[in-house]
């Protein structure tokens, strides 16, 4: 017998997220609506959307998780002296070949997408679904982005912009009417 109950194939669909890497948000943010959010607050956040934690049917062996957009990556927030002190390691495996380069010179060469990427996957379960999940993290370094028809709306206006809230509960209301 099925422990399920409900809509699953509906609570199993994907669905795309968009966050702003330098816009201030309302929770993530150690100041709301002063500072953008953190590099580390960031990804932890998009690493339970990619993992679907935020799913009432999530399952740690069961992928179904959503999408995530992220925009101005170029403007990723670090606090202290990360930015000049954090260091990136890399080995090939053979004798003398560990190479290291800090944040700054890898958001100069690759951008603040690639070091978003790299924070996102160290949050990640270390498993076979990791590489499945990092391909739904679409990282952008300016506002521009091919997904903007993707992007949940609520009568037109994207979730995260000015006024989503209300829009989504005058859907609600007109639902409960139509009842």
């Amino acid at each position: 017998m099925s422990q399920t109950i409900g809509l699953t194939k509906l609570a199993y669909s994907r669905v795309w997220h968009h966050i702003s890497a330098s816009a201030p948000h309302p929770t993530l943010s150690t100041q709301p609506n002063v500072t953008p959010p953190s590099l580390g607050r960031l990804a932890s956040r998009i690493a339970v959307i990619l993992m679907g934690k935020h799913k009432p049917i999530w399952d740690p062996s069961t992928d179904c998780g959503d999408y995530v957009v992220v925009t101005s990556c170029a403007a990723l927030h670090v606090t202290g002296n990360k930015k000049w002190q954090k260091t990136y390691y890399r080995h090939n495996t053979k004798p003398g070949s560990l190479r290291s380069v800090t944040m700054d010179v890898l958001m100069a060469k690759h951008g603040g997408a690639e070091v978003l990427r790299k924070a996102v996957s160290g949050m990640l379960p270390k498993n076979r679904l990791r590489d499945k999940r990092l391909a739904r993290l679409k990282a952008f370094e300016g506002d521009a982005h091919p997904y903007k028809q993707n992007v949940i709306k609520f009568a037109g206006v994207p979730v995260g912009k000015e006024g989503w809230q209300d829009a989504a509960m005058a859907i609600r209301v007109a639902g409960l009417e139509r009842l």
